[in-house]
């Protein structure tokens, strides 16, 4: 089975160095692939250029899921395909969901 890869903002990590999955190509993301987030699930998480796997995890701090990865096995990748797509509405934001580039 393969893993399923994910978009996150490399450049939104919080304090601890995990991925915040909040941003809106995040969330469109794992609707698209009817991903449900659980403690425990491993991803892999690309953004532009690179990609890592990833553990997810509850942010209990900042009431987010998170993503736990390690910032030395960030991966080059050449050929990160990005597919544009249209969703659905569908309400999935809340007072935590941010507008990540």
């Amino acid at each position: 089975m393969d893993i399923p890869r994910v978009f996150a903002d490399f450049h939104h990590a919080d304090a601890q160095g995990r991925l915040r999955l909040n941003c809106t190509a995040t969330i469109e993301d794992l609707a698209r692939q009817k991903i449900w987030l659980k403690e425990g699930l491993g991803l892999i998480f690309y953004s532009e250029d690179s990609e890592v796997d990833g553990v997810i995890q509850y942010s209990t701090i900042e009431n987010i899921w998170v993503a736990v990865i390690k910032w030395d096995d960030i991966r080059e990748e050449k050929n990160v395909l990005v597919q544009e797509i249209t969703l659905e509405p569908v309400e999935v934001f809340n007072e935590h969901s941010s507008k990540c580039n």
